[in-house]
């Protein structure tokens, strides 16, 4: 019922203007067409979710049937997907409902009896002495969203369970995107083997040459496929390991846990126990716990070579790395230190090898993810830099990662000390030019406004960078000086807003704004200042 490799399950918006139904193999071959303008039912946070599982999942039937260029058409990427499954010629493992819990559904494992149905949608209580098992609420999911990842189903970003009148692709969506994303969801809810810890993240941190979903898609998968032998010899997986985890009993114990050496290494994983069924016309989804320590796959803490993931060289006191996204998210430190930083180990697809660097095209630096916390999430993030034909030459000289490294670590530098300066020009106006007064309370007004700084230089941060980096060497000095005085014009800028906005005595204000324009102009433009070199400064400088 509903057959991913049959039926028209998935929407998608053609580059003709169309919106149409298609299967799995047909969005295959539509990809491979760059056919593909988007997914109508495909919320941000599942982009990336959505994008890994399809990639996946080509470069693995690809290579059990030793191709090495993708199918163009739909039936062969049907053939070559339905050997990964050959134990079912019936499509279960494609199905959206399946009703004999003994046989594995889309992304739904099988249990290993018809017993063990009860578990799902259910909790055991105790009644007259006995045990029975009586619908859970919190278990039953009447729409995918309901049933998706920490952002929707904690009601943080997104309202859950809106979506009342759900197609078959909403499903499909909050499926991948819960059982190859999710993280830690309390006891008996145990988070993806990709991911350092139960609060961790999944991100994408690569390079493409294109950002359509096609191109996209055929990028990346090549990728894995060339580079499947250097995975193998890196990371403790097997050739012929398990490809598709949901084809495989789980009844959420913890003897049933594989280790990583059982994977195949670009293993399509599941973390939660599933299924979907008919009611009323409709389709709803119940939910199984594990047993305490029943997680799916052990002792990888998120060192599973994950194409796209960025890992930590450093590990905490319990052996856990570090989650990349953090409260910094994206910006332009958080992708600096992504890209040069000792502390990362690049992924597959931010490599030289894989990622096309030196080639005569341009490429784009796509960065993705959710941050998530202890019984939260900060939201959905997604950044994408293009970087020049240029930019990428650099890259692939010797030495040349470590002169990038060098101006963007420099520029980094300088926007830290600016921002102090303003924020010490804007609590010196707070405390009413009393520079030598300068209280708590005065340095948290300022706090802001030094904010307001970095997020405006981090909108043109990278496209800066590349200017200095691809300029000749003669001319390099002079397109690092004329960034420093954007830097310096745009804070001063935000300067006369704060002092046009903050609370100041009347009796004080002029006096004020005239010590905090010192203050700024003395540490940008003085004798030692950021632009010493600045002639027109003069002491009764005024903002």
């Amino acid at each position: 019922m509903h057959n991913l490799m049959t039926d028209p399950l998935i929407r998608y918006r053609h580059s003709h203007g169309t919106v149409r139904e298609a299967s799995l193999p047909e969005v295959f071959a539509a990809l491979m067409a760059d056919a593909v303008e988007g997914f109508p039912a495909l919320r941000p946070h599942q982009r990336h979710a959505l994008h890994a599982f399809l990639v996946q999942l080509g470069a693995m039937a690809m290579h059990r049937e030793g191709l090495d260029a993708p199918p163009s058409d739909a039936d062969e990427w049907r053939r070559i997907i339905r050997a990964l499954t050959s134990d079912w010629p019936d499509d279960e493992p494609w199905q959206l409902v399946v009703d004999d819990v003994t046989r594995p559904a889309f992304m739904q494992p099988p249990a290993s009896s018809d017993e063990k149905s009860e578990e799902y949608g259910t909790k055991p209580i105790k009644r007259g002495g006995q045990s029975i098992r009586i619908p859970d609420e919190d278990k039953i999911c009447r729409s995918p969203d309901r049933l998706d990842m920490l952002v929707t189903s904690k009601n943080h970003d997104l309202k859950m369970a809106v979506a009342g009148q759900a197609h078959a692709d909403d499903w499909i969506f909050s499926l991948v995107a819960l059982q190859t994303m999710e993280g830690y969801g309390g006891a008996g809810n145990y988070g993806i083997s990709r991911m350092p810890s139960g609060y961790g993240n999944r991100p994408a941190f690569c390079l493409t040459p294109s950002i359509r979903p096609g191109g996209h898609f055929k990028h990346d998968m090549i990728a894995l496929l060339n580079h499947r032998q250097s995975m193998l010899e890196e990371y403790p997986m097997t050739e012929s390991g398990i490809s598709l985890m949901w084809i495989i009993p789980w009844d959420g114990t913890e003897a049933e846990s594989r280790p990583l050496t059982d994977m195949e290494p670009y293993y399509i994983e599941i973390c939660r126990r599933v299924r979907l069924k008919r009611q009323s016309g409709k389709i709803v989804a119940d939910r199984a716990n594990s047993e305490p320590r029943g997680r799916r796959i052990v002792d990888a803490k998120g060192l599973t070579g994950d194409p796209w993931a960025p890992v930590s060289n450093n590990v905490n006191p319990k052996g856990t790395p570090p989650a990349f996204l953090g409260p910094r998210k994206f910006g332009y430190e958080r992708v600096v230190d992504g890209l040069f930083s000792a502390d990362w180990k690049e992924p597959l697809l931010l490599s030289p090898a894989a990622s096309g660097r030196g080639s005569t095209d341009n490429m784009n630096l796509v960065a993705r993810g959710m941050v998530r916390g202890e019984g939260g999430t900060e939201g959905f993030h997604e950044r994408i830099i293009p970087l020049r034909h240029r930019t990428l030459q650099i890259f692939g000289r010797p030495g040349g990662p470590k002169t990038l490294e060098d101006i963007s670590r420099e520029r980094i530098e300088r926007i830290s000390d600016v921002a102090g300066v303003l924020r010490r020009a804007v609590a010196t106006f707070a405390a009413g030019g009393k520079a030598n007064d300068i209280k708590e309370e005065h340095w948290n007004r300022a706090k802001p406004w030094g904010a307001k700084l970095t997020e405006l230089i981090d909108t043109s941060f990278f496209e800066d960078l590349q200017d200095e980096a691809n300029a000749d060497e003669s001319d390099r000095e002079t397109v690092r000086l004329r960034w420093l005085q954007e830097l310096a014009d745009g804070a001063e800028s935000i300067l006369g807003d704060a002092m046009q906005s903050l609370p100041c005595p009347a009796i004080s204000r002029i006096k004020a704004k005239a010590v905090a324009a010192n203050v700024f102009g003395g540490a940008i433009y003085g004798p030692n200042g950021l632009l010493d070199s600045r002639q027109d400064y003069k002491e009764d400088n005024s903002v």
